[in-house]
Formats: structure tokens, sequence, C-alpha cells
């Protein structure tokens, strides 16, 4: 995908070669850090940005206003001061992301085929489905096929300014498909093919047919410690942990959300 000039792997976790993304030259060693999530950084994320373009030009600092569109929907979310406390966003954020949530959903909840929607305009190259509903189902933490508000900018705030267990945590959610508490090496093969299908021609380097299910076995092999054929979250958090081209990839989160 090309990003602000650049050209990123379509891969949530980097190359299992030790490569940077993008690369074909060993990354040096030195202390991993954390990127830091900027507005600019924030701007770039997908979900962001659909809801952000419904708001209009128009941009209103009255919280009062907006804790009178709070009660206007039929479900309605919890106040702004109390997602304040459980997310990284401001007051001010989360105000201008309620009004384009409101706006594009008006009844307080979205729904899958909405999330293939988005998907399928930000990365028009490629076929975005599967990987939206993979998506879809990661914020949808309750199972019921609707994701609230409250869910959404809690997700987005893990995503985007959480701290690295936070973002590994979701990260395993994620390729936990079925959310049985492991990772299968079928499940991990589904998303990163569901990826490279979503980034299209822009994936680099170009994809082999082969490639995804290549990427997946070495993956494994770091991943699952006692080579029982899946993988737990205290060995995905560990070995990512220590794996510092994991860490650096990271940042990819920005770029597929």
């Amino acid at each position: 995908m090309q990003e602000d000039g650049k050209v990123v792997d379509g891969s949530l976790l980097g190359d299992a070669n030790g490569l940077e993304p993008g690369t074909d030259r060993q990354k040096e060693s030195g202390k991993w850090q954390r990127p830091r999530f900027t507005r600019k950084a924030l701007m770039r994320c997908c979900l962001v940005k659909w809801i952000i373009a419904s708001t209009g030009p128009k941009e209103q600092d009255d919280s009062s206003d907006s804790e009178l569109e709070l009660s206007t929907v039929r479900h309605q979310p919890e106040g702004l001061e109390q997602l304040q406390a459980q997310t990284k966003f401001t007051k001010k954020e989360l105000q201008s992301l309620y009004r384009g949530f409101k706006n594009e959903c008006p009844s307080g909840l979205v729904d899958e085929e909405t999330f293939k929607t988005i998907y399928s305009q930000f990365f028009p190259q490629g076929d975005a489905t599967t990987y939206a509903h993979f998506l879809f189902n990661a914020f949808d933490l309750d199972r019921n096929g609707s994701i609230r508000f409250e869910d959404f900018v809690i997700g987005l705030s893990v995503l985007l300014r959480g701290s690295v267990t936070e973002k590994l945590n979701w990260a395993f959610n994620l390729y936990d498909i079925n959310k049985d508490g492991y990772i299968t090496k079928e499940e991990m093969l589904l998303i990163m093919k569901s990826i490279y299908d979503m980034m299209g021609r822009y994936t680099y380097p170009s994809v082999r047919d082969e490639a995804p299910s290549e990427h997946v076995e070495k993956f494994f092999q770091k991943m699952d410690r006692n080579r029982d054929g899946v993988v737990t979250i205290e060995e995905f958090i560990e070995t990512c942990q220590k794996d510092e081209n994991i860490m650096n990839s990271m940042q990819l989160f920005e770029n597929v959300i």
C-alpha cells in the first residue's frame, strides 16, 4: 500500500525473517521505541476518516450540544466524560467522532455491512470484504452483530494510542477468529490472506500465492513455544515483545484500521 509516499507491507506482524517491512536489509539492532501516534496518524485511520468526513465543515465546541445529541439516538452511549476517562481521546476528539458516527449511523449502532462499505471505499484496488468481516468481529465483543459507539472508540483508542500490551491483546483477539483463546495456523492464514487481498496490487513486495502460508509458518515456529499447534495469548505477547521486528511492525495497524 502507498501511504504518504512510502510503500508498506500488508502484514500486521511484519516480516518473520527479521527484515523491516518493505525492505531487503537487516534492521540494525537497537532499543525498540513505541511509535507515537500523532493527530496526523489518527487521521490516516480509515475508520476515523470515515466518520470525520461526515461532520461537515462546521465544528461546534459546545459540549452541551454533544451531550444533547447523545440522548437523541436509539442506542444512547455513555457520557463524553466517562468515555474520555476510558479512552485516550480528548473530549473535543470524542465530540467530533460522535458527531460523524451519529451522521453515518443514526441508530447509534454500526453493522458489518457498513464496515465492508468503509473498507471497499478506502481499498478499492483489492477485495476488503473478508478483512472487514474479521475486523468487525474484533470490535463486536458481545457478538450481537452490531457495534456501539462506546466499543467503537474504545477499540480505536487501543489501536491508535494504547500501550504495547493493549495493542498485542487486541491483535490476538483479531487473529483468534473463533474466540476460543487460541490462534491456529488456519486462523492466522485467513487473516493474512484477507489483508493481502485487501491491499491488492499495492502490497509490497509482490505476493506470490504461497507467500502468506510461508509467512504464517515462520511466525508459528517463533510463537508456538511448546509445539502444540496453537498459540496462546501468553506465547503471542511474549514472542512479540521479544522480537524487535514484530514490535516495529505494530505501527502498521494504522495502515489497515
